[in-house]
């Protein structure tokens, strides 16, 4: 599996994620649930909604393929 998230991209998706998941708790909200996909993606570096669209914010190395 190729990465296609890159470290930018990974940190606002963890940070925002961590912070829809307390917001679900202190809401008592099943939405915070939307916050696990943001973390598990920024972790694993993936986004499965971004392969339709050939989409990647990771840096390109000089042969022009993702990193």
């Amino acid at each position: 599996m190729e990465h296609n998230v890159g470290s930018a991209d990974r940190a606002v998706r963890i940070i925002a994620g961590l912070a829809i998941i307390g917001a679900g708790f202190y809401y008592q909200s099943w939405w915070g649930a939307l916050g696990l996909v943001l973390v598990v993606t920024g972790i694993m570096r993936f986004c499965p909604g971004y392969m339709p669209f050939k989409m990647s914010t990771c840096g390109r190395n000089p042969e022009g393929k993702a990193s």
